[in-house]
């Protein structure tokens, strides 16, 4: 009884508030088993205030892997800093002939878009456009200055975020985004309440969850993904977080990747019990 209190004492103090995680917590997968079934799943969520961590038992924190469209967050930033994008109202048109609609696209991505609603539908091809003005060599030095993962950026390829070379791992993920929030990195205010508006996912009273999912296939028969995003309370961050998961199908990952993120989230008390999926 000892230690079970001690492990359900430890789980609802994880980052009761901004200053309130004294301990890194590990939660225990074995009460989530119900829930993750035959998926493997890494989580890492860290308290930037205190640098305090929450991590989910059994997560494998340092292997690399491509961030598919996680990797839209520091896309988006560059895009501003550089020019590529003027504002989140900064409208591309859909060129049918010059980037053809694939069996998997959604309906969303068909059409004309804004930095916005590109980085909120995932639309690749918008990200792939970006990537084409943008140099390589610009790419490369500003996520060797960010630490971002390896930095590796395929010369003239606009997919090099798509299981093309560039690979960071869940703990780097939320290094990168704490140093982000921290106002650690050279990115102007206005890239960052832009990344702020595009991200929000949902908000219960003064907290708000942002985040941005990401996935894609290993092989035929596996596939990967993430959520990784931060909570702010009354806008000023708290936590920054990393979830990824592998699985045989995308059904089995698509909603999972975001909503097992919130339960953990939960389960760290980053979130109010109340934040809807």
């Amino acid at each position: 009884m000892g230690v079970m209190r001690g492990l359900l004492l430890a789980v609802a103090a994880c980052f009761a508030g901004p200053a309130a995680a004294l301990e890194d917590i590990t939660l225990p997968s074995a009460q989530f088993a119900d829930v993750v079934q035959n998926r493997d799943v890494s989580f890492r969520a860290r308290n930037i205030a205190t640098g305090h961590t929450c991590t989910l038992e059994g997560s494998n924190l340092e292997a690399a892997h491509a961030p598919w469209s996680t990797f839209k967050i520091p896309n988006l930033l560059i895009a501003l800093e550089v020019g590529a994008a003027m504002n989140l109202l900064h409208v591309r048109g859909w060129d049918p002939e010059r980037r053809p609609a694939a069996p998997y696209w959604p309906a969303t991505w068909g059409q004309d878009h804004t930095l916005k609603s590109a980085f909120q539908t995932s639309a690749v091809w918008y990200f792939q456009d970006l990537a084409l003005e943008i140099t390589s060599d610009e790419y490369h030095t500003i996520l060797q200055r960010w630490n971002y993962g390896n930095a590796k950026v395929s010369e003239g390829r606009d997919d090099f975020w798509l299981n093309k070379g560039l690979e960071i791992s869940v703990e780097e993920q939320v290094r990168f985004l704490t140093r982000l929030l921290r106002g650690d990195l050279e990115v102007s205010r206005g890239a960052r309440m832009a990344l702020e508006e595009a991200s929000l996912a949902s908000e219960v009273g003064k907290v708000t969850l942002h985040g941005k999912t990401g996935g894609g296939y290993l092989r035929p028969d596996a596939v990967e993904g993430w959520y990784v995003g931060w909570v702010a309370t009354d806008r000023a961050p708290q936590t920054a977080f990393a979830l990824y998961t592998t699985a045989d199908h995308f059904d089995q990952i698509r909603k999972f990747r975001k909503d097992f993120a919130i339960t953990l989230l939960k389960a760290c008390r980053s979130l109010p019990a109340d934040m809807p999926d």
